[in-house]
């Protein structure tokens, strides 16, 4: 488990991170979301101990980070700007990951090398955009550490590579306990892969929830009635946005599907549809309860 308390961090005049709270599970992917500039990387780079903190404290089960060269084996990170030796080979990159993690899996990273057909013997400055990003997924899954931080972690990736990633990072997960956490500014990239997600919004975590909690609480429904009716007509369900368009409201209700679907039949409707919400929907009326526009916050 990652628990970090009361982080902040300042770069001359500009807080990045200002009193961060944060608890990460064991064996679990957390999405971290947010604008460019928001302090994604940051984050990272000092759970990792590359940065230094002014002040907070960071555990990782329950020890400290910093200066741990014992708890650094257990976490691996590839960062946003990606660093490759000059002249290394995907091979060459391998054995210098090899001769810092004890546990790398030399043949299972050749085993995924095959598979996305990345030749180990070929200059990683040869490769596109999308196949350096490979190369460094690849390497850092094959350290087999525990904990495993991904910097905008499907950049320049096709669909199809990125699909095949995240099946690859969901085996090693099933491989041991591994904990993941995955920075994007894009929600639709992280909503099938993560069991949690988090909002990164001026240096501190503004919004976050259990994927399948907002999936299973949250939903849209379509309605008419045969009389006139309002939003003081729902009395009782918890209503994050209605709108109503001529006859026909839509509503966003959280809560139990089951007990507002009791509530809405009982007012015997002439339409009553219950419809599937994005991941993206659901931060955005989120937002828009805690008083935030998701546009401005994303």
């Amino acid at each position: 488990m990652i628990r970090i308390s009361n982080l902040n961090k300042t770069f001359g005049k500009n807080k990045v991170l200002d009193n961060l709270n944060c608890n990460i599970q064991t064996n679990s992917i957390y999405g971290l979301i947010g604008a460019n500039g928001a302090g994604k990387s940051t984050l990272l780079r000092i759970i990792t101990d590359i940065y230094r903190r002014e002040s907070g404290t960071i555990e990782i089960d329950g020890k400290e980070i910093e200066d741990n060269q014992e708890l650094k084996q257990k976490v691996v990170f590839v960062p946003d700007d990606l660093f490759f030796f000059p002249g290394y080979t995907l091979l060459d990159m391998a054995k210098f990951y090899n001769s810092m993690y004890k546990r790398f899996d030399m043949e299972y990273l050749k085993e995924l090398a095959e598979t996305l057909k990345l030749d180990l013997n070929t200059k990683i400055q040869n490769f596109s955009k999308g196949m350096k990003r490979q190369c460094a997924l690849i390497c850092a899954i094959s350290t087999n550490a525990n904990y495993m931080l991904f910097d905008e972690t499907f950049d320049g990736l096709d669909p199809v590579v990125r699909n095949l990633l995240k099946k690859i990072i969901v085996k090693q997960m099933e491989k041991q306990e591994t904990t993941i956490i995955m920075t994007s500014h894009n929600l639709r990239e992280l909503e099938d892969i993560c069991d949690n997600l988090g909002l990164l919004y001026k240096g501190g975590i503004l919004f976050e929830s259990d994927i399948d909690s907002l999936k299973t609480n949250m939903f849209k429904i379509q309605i008419s009635l045969k009389e006139e009716f309002g939003k003081e007509t729902f009395l009782g369900l918890d209503i994050m946005s209605y709108k109503k368009v001529g006859s026909i409201a839509t509503l966003i209700i959280k809560g139990e599907k089951e007990k507002a679907k009791d509530v809405l039949e009982k007012l015997n409707p002439i339409i009553l549809d219950f419809l599937p919400l994005t991941l993206e929907e659901m931060f955005i009326y989120e937002m828009e309860v805690l008083g935030y526009e998701f546009n401005q916050v994303i």
